[in-house]
C-alpha cells in the first residue's frame, strides 16, 4: 500500500468462526470454491454487506453476454488504474489460466494500448466511461460499438467497472495482501 501508515491492524482476517454470522456462509463458500480463504475476502467480511454486495456484482457481471477474456480486461484495466496490486495478481492469474497472451497481460499491467484491437476498445471504453464519470463521449462509445460490441456491452461493461471499483477501493482500504497462491502473479 502507499501509505505512510498500514490500515491492516483496523481489518485483521476474520474467519468462518470469527466473522459476523452474515458472513460465515459466503466465507465457507469461498473456501469450498478456492480451497484457501484469501485474505482479501477474509477483510471484507467485516461488512458482510460489503462482502455480498460484492459477490453478488461479481456473480452478475459473470453472467452478462461478455466473454470471459473481455471481462478480465475490464477487470484488469480497474485493478491496474486504481493500484490494487492484490486484483493485479488476482487477475493475471485468471487471464493466465484463460491461456491469454502474455504481450495482452504484459500490456494490461503496464496500463500500455493492447495488441488486440477489440480488447483495446474496451480498456479505452473502460477509461472513458471513468474520466468522464459515465458521461462517454458518443465518439468513445462509437469506437466500442465499432468493435462488434453492443449498447447491451456498454452497460455491462459499467457493471464490471462498478463491481471491481467496489473491490480494489475496499482491498486498498483494509491494506489486503497479495495470498501466497497469487505470488507467483503479483
Amino acid at each position: 500500500m502507499s501509505g505512510a501508515t498500514s490500515t491492516a491492524p483496523h481489518f485483521p482476517d476474520l474467519t468462518p468462526d470469527t466473522a459476523p454470522p452474515a458472513a460465515r456462509r459466503p466465507l465457507e463458500q469461498i473456501t469450498r470454491h478456492l480451497g484457501y480463504l484469501p485474505s482479501a475476502a477474509a477483510r471484507l467480511a467485516h461488512s458482510p454487506q460489503l462482502l455480498d454486495g460484492f459477490l453478488k456484482l461479481t456473480a452478475l457481471f459473470d453472467a452478462t453476454e461478455l466473454d470471459p477474456l473481455v471481462r478480465e480486461t475490464v477487470v484488469l484495466t480497474i485493478a491496474t488504474r486504481n493500484g490494487c496490486h492484490l486484483c493485479v495478481a488476482m487477475h493475471t492469474a485468471q487471464l493466465t489460466r484463460l491461456a491469454a497472451a502474455p504481450e495482452l497481460i504484459a500490456a494490461l499491467r503496464a496500463q500500455q494500448p493492447l495488441p488486440d484491437a477489440r480488447l483495446e476498445a474496451v480498456r479505452r471504453f473502460v477509461h472513458s466511461a471513468l474520466d468522464h464519470t459515465g458521461a462517454v463521449p458518443e465518439t468513445d462509445l462509437a469506437d466500442l460499438l465499432s468493435h462488434g460490441f453492443t449498447s447491451r456491452n456498454a452497460l455491462e461493461i459499467v457493471l464490471g467497472i462498478g463491481a471491481y471499483t467496489l473491490s480494489t477501493f475496499a482491498n486498498r482500504l483494509t491494506d489486503a495482501p497479495v495470498d501466497p497462491q497469487l505470488a507467483p502473479f503479483a
